[in-house]
């Protein structure tokens, strides 16, 4: 039987985030100037992949690894060549900001990588500059075409609108998604920078973005989605592919969410607003056998609340974060 919280949710993807260090400087992600976690407190591969068979036995059946921006770790090819050689995983998929995947993205897919999610909020480049605070957005382009190119299907953006920010190229970006056979996800900005910069009235509800992008080209509601994902999926009618709504905000999903999260210190957070976290790298590093280690992840599971994004929708206002999402792991 997989983890089950008191809720009867059973969790079946771990998010992994193999670090903090992120390439980028987006505003709703991380502080101008973070402080890295110190390279000992960062969990080995091995280490990571001794607690992925753990999570595997009991029912995690999705992989996704995350950071910061994961492909700064150093030869990730080999994590993923080892998480492919557990088992019970069905499915290893990677969030990345695009910016080094032009040239990693053969290796990934050899290694045994099936999916990508790229986060790309604009196609603009001085709006690119301004909101990731680096000129990269050409690379993150190329790095999508490579990801297609190697096989990586299907290729999901990821797309954080903030009102008044870049919310009028919502149809844009559908376009470029549709023009490719990629999936776009419009995700609302969440009060995740834990610096007090969210601000409510820049959420741009996903029933909004829905509207217009129907304004243009029809939807229907996806009768095959997995019900527990994130995203509300639809299907555009004239055949042209699928577009998700994650309304992490003004429609929370906590009710059927099924995921964990691994930070790349070794710490289970099972919210992203969760308040308290076990510390899996202590038992890892003090001799703790697997079967101590799964009745912790038991018991962290079984105090899971009923979801922090509940919280912010009825009390628009953030909860203090013991991270910021960098640190987190997306």
């Amino acid at each position: 039987m997989g983890f089950r919280d008191r809720y009867g949710r059973e969790h079946d993807e771990l998010r992994i985030s193999v670090t903090d260090r992120c390439n980028l400087r987006c505003r709703y992600c991380m502080p101008v100037e973070p402080e890295w976690f110190p390279r000992e407190a960062i969990l080995r591969y091995e280490e990571i992949a001794r607690l992925a068979r753990i999570f595997a036995r009991r029912g995690v059946r999705r992989l996704r690894l995350t950071g910061g921006e994961p492909l700064l770790r150093r030869d990730l090819v080999r994590l993923v060549e080892l998480l492919r050689g557990i088992p019970e995983v069905e499915e290893l998929s990677l969030t990345t900001n695009g910016v080094l995947l032009e040239d990693l993205a053969e290796p990934l897919v050899a290694a045994g990588l099936q999916r990508v999610n790229v986060s790309l909020d604009t196609l603009r480049p001085e709006r690119f500059r301004a909101l990731a605070g680096r000129d990269a957005l050409a690379r993150v382009l190329r790095g999508l075409e490579a990801a297609a190119a190697a096989g990586l299907a299907p290729i999901k953006i990821n797309t954080v609108l903030v009102r008044g920010v870049n919310d009028d190229e919502a149809v844009e970006l559908a376009r470029f998604a549709r023009e490719r056979a990629w999936e776009l996800r419009f995700i609302e900005v969440m009060p995740l920078d834990n610096h007090g910069g969210w601000d409510p009235s820049r959420v741009v509800p996903g029933a909004e973005i829905r509207r217009r992008i129907e304004a243009r080209w029809p939807l229907v509601r996806d009768p095959e989605a997995d019900p527990r994902a994130p995203a509300t999926r639809f299907l555009y009618r004239d055949g042209g592919g699928a577009i998700g709504f994650v309304d992490s905000v003004s429609a929370p999903f906590c009710a059927t969410c099924s995921r964990l999260r691994l930070t790349a210190d070794g710490k289970l957070a099972t919210c992203l607003y969760a308040q308290e976290e076990t510390d899996l790298r202590a038992l890892v590093r003090g001799g703790a056998s697997d079967a101590e280690i799964e009745r912790t992840i038991e018991a962290a599971v079984a105090r899971k609340g009923r979801g922090g994004a509940l919280e912010v929708l009825e009390r628009q206002s953030p909860p203090p974060l013991v991270r910021t999402m960098h640190q987190l792991g997306g």
